[in-house]
């Protein structure tokens, strides 16, 4: 039985830069910062939560050079998906904080059905959503809902 989720992960081309911009400039903390020798085990989290994000360079031990490589590639084109989604109290007061910091967005703040939100494009090329959530009390919307909203 299944009773939680307690990492996740995104690739970095370099975890120094990836420190500066998930700390210095969006706020996550620290939660790991281990040499196993074969790889550096970093992990950043929001303040306050335990889910953590692992901040993994493309390479040993689960990649050989040459995979490696195409990993990298796909990553600075944004081809990896969504990273994550951060929920937050305020977006468009974030969005102005983060621009100033010199944050990159791909999506200004937008008004959708369950709250406002924007994207995010880090320094490596993973997208990552920032979201204010609405407080509604509704269930949570079906397929149509969700392929009208989004024109898929």
């Amino acid at each position: 039985m299944l009773t939680g989720l307690t990492h996740s992960a995104l690739y970095v081309t370099d975890q120094e830069e990836a420190l500066a911009f998930y700390v210095g400039k969006l706020g996550m903390e620290v939660a790991a910062d281990v040499d196993l020798g074969v790889m550096r085990w970093l992990t950043v989290r929001v303040p306050g939560t335990d889910r953590e994000v692992l901040l993994e360079v493309p390479g040993p031990p689960a990649h050989d050079e040459a995979t490696a490589g195409e990993v990298r590639a796909l990553l600075a084109k944004g081809a990896l998906g969504l990273g994550f989604i951060l929920t937050v109290d305020d977006c468009r007061a974030t969005y102005e904080a983060w621009r100033a910091a010199g944050v990159e967005f791909v999506q200004e703040p937008t008004e959708h059905f369950y709250g406002i939100d924007c994207g995010v494009r880090d320094p490596f090329g993973n997208n990552l959503r920032v979201t204010e959530l609405k407080d509604t009390g509704a269930a949570p919307p079906d397929a149509a809902t969700l392929r009208e909203e989004f024109r898929m």
